[in-house]
């Protein structure tokens, strides 16, 4: 009874000291003035704000805030809003944040702008008397030595989920005015640009970039992606041409780039950067390199088009073309080598069609570049020729038709492989046979795959369907040409294969994946040059199956002088690693040829299949 009673007290308290709505506006200006009257009165400088009442009274002030907000009609303004608004409270608060007085004060400040802005059911920050004081607020964000980095990140999270909610108030957070003149759009112009920002405190979208700066400081990658992914309005061009975004996002990629130890890194750490586990300080920087290139990768995509572009711009310029081109071109061989591991697990991450696409620009139309990444497939140092060829083995599974036309299909349009009396000839009848010419190519007498009950053909005609079904191209005209050139890419990979019996098993491996991904493009013009084993070359021409003639002719030379062939060959796939390399190359020629005979058959016509 006595516990009731009690509860009854309390009650009847809570409802005596209850204020009534019609004091509102009292009970809120009372509050504020609260507020000031303590730094009237209080001499006590070192006393933490907690323990004061402000906390307090300005959560009594954003309840009273919030519940007049429900008691208004949907276009009407509260009395106490009407306050705030008037009276630049919001500005007050900021000014006292940054003064820090009492101590603790900025982090109060960031506590009420948040509830303010999050728990208001009405727009609020298109408002002059709401955006000014959050662009000051926002400048206080950090700063080096910062206590409240997380109430910082917590209220620019509201700041962008607002934007998001009301896109055009971009304009107003990052004060871009109708005066403020456009950056320059041009990749060129991107590290001139970072530069300028960096020395220049009043350059003409300095000031904007208050709130990005913010976000990259704070790694608050969930509002960057809020605010990069506005797809409305024009928000897309906003911050494309009046922000540094571009230019701060891969300024940041090339600080993270430039942590890493080239000289003595691994390029297998680099290569297995999505499995790395944080065991010592290079795979740490090896992970948050590539993390970072990941997340701006993903922000790519969900960005508008005009946006996506210039960060990919901007990629290719500040960190592509001003510092791993000159690594890629140094004459140490261990700068090339982690260069081009970084670059071919860069291929295989990304996912943005506007960042391949500068990729494949770099790669492929820069005159100095390209030519020498081809011809270091066929490199003195076979982990340079590895290297490289798991790059090309990367772009060759990229969604990029550059890829193929630069790299193999503008040196096969013409089709002077052929030899003229041939070039009209339909081959259609030979297609069924192309399976079981590719199986053939191995001499019975090193075939060792069948003792262990290893077949395989059919792993490879599962694996075939996946290869093949995911790389369809369209049937392109063929035209007539003069003498034919190759290319690089095929020159260096039937120069390869032809020594492949002389080769390390790991390179043979790579070498192979690449010649397989090339057979299963359905491309006319590469099944014919590659899996069609009956058309008549040209002078001088070679093709895949011509060069794997060659390299059977010269493997039954020399299997002549090995005695135990047979047990030395099954020793030597029951342990790849422990014996000769001419039979590892048997045994890679054996299965690439198995593997071409399911690319072959796949690929048939399904009446024939």
């Amino acid at each position: 009874m006595e516990t009731f009673s009690k509860l009854t007290r309390m009650l009847l308290h809570a409802l005596e000291t209850r204020e009534p709505t019609v004091d509102l506006l009292d009970s809120f200006v009372d509050h504020w003035k609260s507020i000031t009257n303590y730094y009237i009165e209080t001499t006590d400088d070192s006393r933490p704000v907690r323990q004061t009442e402000i906390p307090w009274r300005l959560r009594q002030m954003l309840d009273i805030l919030v519940y007049e907000e429900k008691q208004q009609g949907v276009e009407e303004t509260g009395a106490c809003l009407e306050y705030l608004l008037q009276h630049k409270l919001l500005e007050t608060l900021c000014t006292l944040g940054k003064a820090q007085y009492p101590p603790g004060m900025s982090q109060q400040v960031l506590l009420f702008f948040c509830k303010f802005l999050s728990q208001m059911q009405r727009p609020v920050l298109h408002l002059v008397n709401v955006y000014r004081p959050v662009q000051k607020l926002i400048r206080l964000c950090a700063l080096p030595g910062s206590q409240t980095e997380k109430e910082e990140a917590q209220f620019l999270l509201v700041i962008c989920s607002r934007i998001k909610q009301d896109p055009d108030t971009l304009r107003h957070v990052l004060e871009v005015t109708s005066k403020t003149p456009p950056s320059s759009s041009q990749s060129d112009s991107c590290s001139s640009s970072l530069v300028q920002s960096e020395s220049s405190a009043s350059s003409p979208i300095q000031s904007e970039s208050s709130l990005l700066s913010a976000l990259l400081h704070l790694k608050a990658y969930e509002s960057l992606l809020l605010v990069s992914g506005l797809q409305s309005g024009s928000s897309g061009e906003t911050l494309t041409h009046h922000t540094q975004l571009g230019e701060l996002l891969a300024g940041r990629l090339l600080e993270l780039y430039s942590l890493l130890p080239m000289e003595s890194l691994d390029p297998g750490l680099v290569q297995s950067c999505s499995d790395l586990r944080s065991e010592s300080p290079a795979s740490d920087h090896v992970t948050n390199f590539f993390s970072w290139f990941d997340f701006l990768d993903h922000l790519m995509r969900e960005a508008p088009q005009v946006l996506s572009v210039k960060l990919a711009q901007c990629v290719r310029q500040v960190w592509l073309s001003n510092v791993l081109q000159p690594q890629l071109l140094h004459t140490c061989e261990q700068m090339v080598l982690v260069s081009t591991s970084v670059l071919c697990a860069a291929v295989r991450l990304v996912q943005s069609l506007s960042l391949l696409d500068q990729l494949v620009h770099f790669l492929l139309r820069t005159e100095s570049l390209s030519h020498l990444l081809l011809q270091r497939c066929d490199h003195i140092s076979d982990q340079i020729s590895m290297a490289s060829l798991s790059l090309v083995e990367e772009l060759l599974q990229k969604p990029h038709r550059d890829i193929l036309d630069v790299l193999v299909l503008g040196f096969l349009q013409s089709r002077s492989y052929l030899s003229p009396p041939a070039a009209g000839v339909d081959d259609r009848h030979t297609e069924v046979n192309e399976t079981g010419d590719f199986l053939c190519l191995v001499p019975v007498q090193v075939r060792s795959a069948q003792l262990l009950q290893e077949g395989g053909y059919e792993s490879y005609v599962h694996d075939a369907h996946t290869l093949v079904s995911t790389h369809t191209l369209t049937h392109t005209d063929l035209c007539e040409g003069e003498e034919f050139f190759e290319g690089h890419l095929f020159k260096v990979l039937f120069d390869r294969l032809g020594r492949i019996l002389e080769q390390p098993y790991e390179l043979n491996l790579q070498l192979t994946a690449v010649l397989s991904r090339l057979s299963a493009f359905s491309h006319p013009l590469l099944h014919e040059y590659l899996l069609n084993p009956y058309i008549h070359l040209s002078r001088c021409s070679r093709s895949l199956f011509s060069v794997l003639i060659r390299v059977m002719g010269e493997l039954m030379q020399r299997i002549q002088q090995i005695s135990n062939l047979t047990d030395r060959l099954l020793n030597t796939r029951r342990h790849l690693l422990e014996h000769l390399t001419l039979l590892r190359g048997v045994i890679v020629l054996e299965e690439f040829c198995k593997e071409l005979a399911a690319i072959a058959f796949v690929k048939l016509p399904l009446d024939q299949n």
